[in-house]
């Protein structure tokens, strides 16, 4: 254009609604349910669907799970996509009246909850050991994960406009990645990937593209998730909640720096350089 500007086509992160449905048996009754309805960039429904689940407290396995499907209507006959997870048994009735049943935007993992009672932050362990006997891990690994994550975000290449999670190893290899304009969606559909193919987080490293909120600590206590990597800061109800699950969490990770806040001996710290003075 003749002023110096340009008329160009953008490439946007899609945002649209999922609603999350349980069903089961209960007395030998049908019943289905509507637990949430989530902004989430479509893909990866029913992994979303598993790891909300999970961190819900609502699932604990694969076993826990016979089946699910992808559906256009709602059980209330609204018209939004659903994913609705058959379950194994019925869920506890407490775990049933503190499900949330209402709209969670794409910003908030927790919205429409009005009591955190209930939210497993069971703590965590690396393949079955305590965080007293895990092995101790690459401080200049930790400092090049969100690079490692960075490579593995296609979506937020093209929109700038998803956040993303990554699971890796103890050694920070990416096992896993997932993206979404909702960050914890990030973070369910890893777990529900994990949780697909029968396996679990316990001892894994959890890198966040953004900050760690109390949402996502509680995700990854959750998952036995050993070590939050987050390229921003974490909030103090993160920090305290790490501390109790035992997870070691990591801030402002970024530059080939980074902040630890919880859990430090699980990393190798060179020590500070001391000066002799003969």
């Amino acid at each position: 254009m003749s002023d110096g500007w340009s008329a160009d086509p953008e490439t946007l992160a899609v945002e649209a609604p999922l609603a999350i449905e349980i069903a089961y048996s209960r007395h030998g009754q049908p019943v289905t349910k509507v637990l949430a309805v989530t902004m989430r960039t479509p893909g990866h429904d029913e992994e979303l669907a598993l790891g909300f689940l999970q961190a819900e407290g609502l699932i604990d396995s694969r076993a826990d799970v016979l089946g699910g499907s992808a559906e256009a209507v709602t059980s209330r006959g609204e018209k939004i996509s659903t994913w609705r997870v058959q379950l194994a048994q019925a869920p506890r009735e407490d775990l049933q009246r503190m499900s949330r049943g209402l709209l969670t935007s794409s910003a908030c993992g927790l919205c429409s909850r009005t009591t955190l009672e209930g939210l497993p932050t069971a703590p965590s362990t690396i393949a079955g050991t305590t965080a007293d006997h895990a092995p101790t891990l690459d401080a200049s690994m930790i400092a090049r994960l969100p690079e490692r994550l960075r490579r593995v975000q296609p979506t937020f290449g093209a929109t700038g406009g998803t956040h993303g999670a990554a699971l890796c190893d103890a050694q920070g290899e990416v096992l896993l990645a997932r993206e979404d304009v909702g960050r914890h969606n990030a973070v369910d559909k890893l777990v529900g990937a994990q949780l697909l193919r029968g396996r679990n987080c316990a001892g894994r490293i959890l890198v966040l593209s953004g900050r760690a909120s109390f949402e996502l600590a509680q995700k990854a206590a959750a998952a036995g998730i050993a070590v939050i990597v987050a390229v921003g800061a974490p909030s103090s109800a993160a920090v305290n909640l790490a501390h109790d699950a035992g997870i070691t969490l990591v801030g402002f990770t970024r530059e080939g720096r980074f902040n630890v806040y919880t859990h430090a001996s699980r990393l190798a710290l060179a020590p500070e350089p001391v000066e002799v003075l003969s």
